[in-house]
């Protein structure tokens, strides 16, 4: 029996902050997700910072703001206090979402984003936030639903290869559709005035850009290690690569999945 693949490679391979930083404009983000709730003093916490890029963003906006990112990989921390050290108001701590050492009420603004598709334990992650946020703050929760798993026209080897291997990651807690899940464990960790957006994510119609390219090419890359124990050889991991990066080039496809942003206020 091949050995259960793991999500280390993203915790771990040091090309992943970099690629992280690649795929989101900070400054747009914090510009249509965050803006309306931020004003100056503000305590914010963001749960999975990865390399701290959107916490600068913030601090950018609002020097005042005294913001902190916790990770569970201590080198994405160690990228995030270098990159930051110009911004003294942020913090970064290396932690587990599930069980946070910030005490109770301590926050005004909580979020975390693309994260709880990683976690065995989503449900105890977000009451987590809802925990250490003050009452009336904001907890806002985003992530994905059909990653890697929505494409048209269907083409058979490439499905069951991805079967197989979101359903080794699956072990270790890697939920494809964790999307469509977060307005009920908004709903589970007691938010009220819950707020849904839906939009689409890693739309990809007709041949990919090359820029979308190079970025899916090195997913793919630094995935490597988990495909080849979930597919069971290096030759096959890298002709399902080969043959994944084939039907995004081709010119009749579509590839696709959409992005869900809850946000909810704590109870007074």
């Amino acid at each position: 029996m091949n050995a259960p693949a793991t999500i280390d490679y993203f915790m771990e391979d040091p090309r992943e902050a970099d690629r992280l930083e690649q795929k989101v404009n900070p400054e747009a983000w914090v510009k249509k997700y965050l803006e309306r709730y931020l004003h100056p003093e503000l305590e914010v916490l963001c749960v999975g910072c990865g390399p701290g890029n959107i916490l600068r963003a913030i601090s950018s906006s609002q020097p005042t703001i005294r913001a902190t990112g916790i990770d569970i990989s201590q080198k994405r921390i160690e990228q995030a206090r270098a990159r930051s050290a110009a911004y003294p108001m942020l913090k970064f701590y290396c932690g587990n979402a599930t069980e946070m050492q910030f005490s109770r009420r301590t926050f005004d603004l909580v979020y975390t984003r693309m994260l709880l598709q990683y976690l065995s334990q989503k449900e105890k992650a977000v009451g987590e936030m809802v925990r250490v946020a003050k009452p009336g703050a904001t907890v806002l929760l985003q992530d994905l639903d059909g990653q890697l798993i929505w494409h048209y026209p269907e083409d058979a080897v490439m499905q069951k290869a991805v079967a197989q291997v979101t359903g080794a990651l699956a072990e270790s807690g890697f939920d494809p559709l964790v999307g469509r899940k977060l307005f009920w464990l908004a709903q589970k960790a007691g938010l009220e005035q819950i707020e849904v957006q839906v939009e689409p994510y890693h739309l990809v119609a007709g041949e990919i850009e090359p820029t979308a390219a190079r970025q899916w090419k090195l997913k793919l890359e630094i995935a490597r290690p988990s495909m080849v124990r979930a597919l069971g050889s290096e030759k096959e991991a890298d002709e399902q690569i080969r043959r994944f990066m084939d039907y995004l080039s081709r010119p009749d496809t579509l590839t696709y999945s959409n992005v869900f942003t809850i946000t909810g206020k704590k109870p007074l």
